[in-house]
């Protein structure tokens, strides 16, 4: 079964604005495999008043939480919210044991975002639907489990860093000398280069998918 790393960006999401609060250790939320492995959000709450100023897209909000005033040492992470009216605006519950592990306490400053971009891991059937797939098509997001909104495809990488063209067609691999992006920056006027790229269409071989949320579904 293919698996690949999907990267969802926000394009409207120009500057983050981030906003002071406490983090405070849940041990109700979950904080599993699947949450380590990138293949399902963590999840935090928040109160409605908090979901109000941030107004995340697709419900996924950046966090970074204060390891070390000292060092200016921050663990930063991405999260799914949850809204909890029963919170205070300055306060976001994560995984109580999210945070035993990463910062060694049940309470801690940090700073929460709306999330400019994400990634997720999509494997098994899900990943399945997206093989044949070509840059610029559409996917529904709940293919990553947050339905209500459709994702773009803009490109993507192979196990080499290979990365996609939109202008080759189908699965193929194969060397073109490029004068730009995507797939070379030059760093001289008028520089070209032969590099090795993929086609416009996901296969097997493909590893990272970039999108970028297109519309309300």
């Amino acid at each position: 079964m293919p698996e690949f790393k999907l990267v969802v960006s926000d394009t409207e999401v120009k500057e983050q604005k981030w906003v002071k609060v406490i983090v405070v250790g849940d041990e109700n939320l979950q904080y599993g495999d699947e949450e380590k492995n990138q293949k399902r959000f963590m999840k935090v709450k928040i109160s409605s008043r908090l979901h109000d100023i941030l107004n995340p897209k697709l419900g996924i909000v950046a966090v970074r939480l204060w390891k070390s005033f000292e060092n200016k040492e921050k663990v930063n992470f991405i999260a799914q919210v949850e809204k909890d009216d029963s919170l205070e605006v300055g306060i976001v519950k994560a995984p109580l044991s999210f945070l035993q592990d990463k910062v060694g306490s049940e309470r801690v400053l940090g700073e929460i975002a709306r999330a400019p971009s994400f990634q997720i891991v999509v494997s098994g059937e899900r990943a399945s639907q997206l093989l044949g797939r070509r840059i610029g098509d559409y996917v529904d997001a709940s293919i990553i489990g947050l339905p209500g909104y459709v994702l773009k495809i803009t490109g993507g990488s192979d196990r080499a860093g290979a990365p996609m063209l939109p202008f080759i067609h189908g699965g193929v691999k194969k060397y073109v000398l490029l004068s730009g992006p995507p797939g070379f920056h030059p760093r001289l006027k008028g520089e070209r280069r032969r590099k090795f790229v993929r086609g416009n269409m996901i296969t097997e071989d493909t590893v990272q998918i970039n999108t970028a949320i297109a519309r309300k579904t």
